[in-house]
């Protein structure tokens, strides 16, 4: 009895010790060592390089109109509280809340809103939109940044990830890697100086 005991015991030891230490340990340094960026989080760094401005797979609000705006969040982009709003497709809440994103993107029967602007994700922190809905935003951005829609339709088309086209998935842009890239473009547009108005 006693030897069966202490085998049970050394049995749980010995499986907490490799599923609770050894096993997350390997899976941590190996994903470190073959994909370090994607371990750390896929942060995103400001221009200092020590200075985290955001990750790659959470997305954040955008306030300013010479921004892409991401897809609406029902936890208001709160990573620690990820979760759609479970309102039904025939909630009048839901409806009111499409209508309201609609009329605040300025939606026209000549120039609907694609559906991903309009409507969370699952998680509210899906940090793409689809092409379409950037393209949407594309005069708005190119009036306030003073460049033209041409200018921004081409970023747009450059930053628009098509990886995942071999198993189905639709093209797809990152919204926060978007607007970092317009930031680039602006700042290394030559400044207008008076000899040359």
């Amino acid at each position: 009895m006693i030897r069966q005991t202490v085998h049970a015991l050394l049995a749980c030891v010995v499986t907490l010790v490799i599923c609770s230490v050894a096993y997350p340990l390997a899976l941590w340094g190996l994903g470190t060592a073959l994909f370090p960026h994607q371990a750390a989080g896929s942060l995103i760094y400001g221009p200092d390089k020590t200075t985290v401005i955001g990750s790659e797979l959470i997305a954040q609000p955008f306030a300013s109109d010479k921004y892409f705006v991401s897809r609406p969040s029902a936890v208001d982009y709160k990573a620690d509280a990820a979760g759609g709003s479970n309102l039904g497709t025939k909630n009048p809440d839901l409806h009111a809340k499409v209508k309201e994103r609609a009329e605040a993107l300025k939606a026209t029967p000549e120039k609907p809103v694609p559906a991903d602007l309009i409507a969370a994700s699952g998680s509210g922190l899906d940090p793409h939109i689809s092409p379409e809905a950037a393209y949407f935003q594309a005069d708005r951005v190119a009036a306030v940044r003073q460049m033209t829609v041409e200018q921004v339709k081409s970023l747009i088309d450059t930053m628009t990830d098509k990886s995942g086209a071999v198993i189905g998935a639709p093209p797809r842009v990152n919204v926060l890697k978007l607007n970092l890239e317009l930031d680039k473009e602006t700042s290394a547009k030559p400044k207008e100086t008076t000899a040359s108005r």
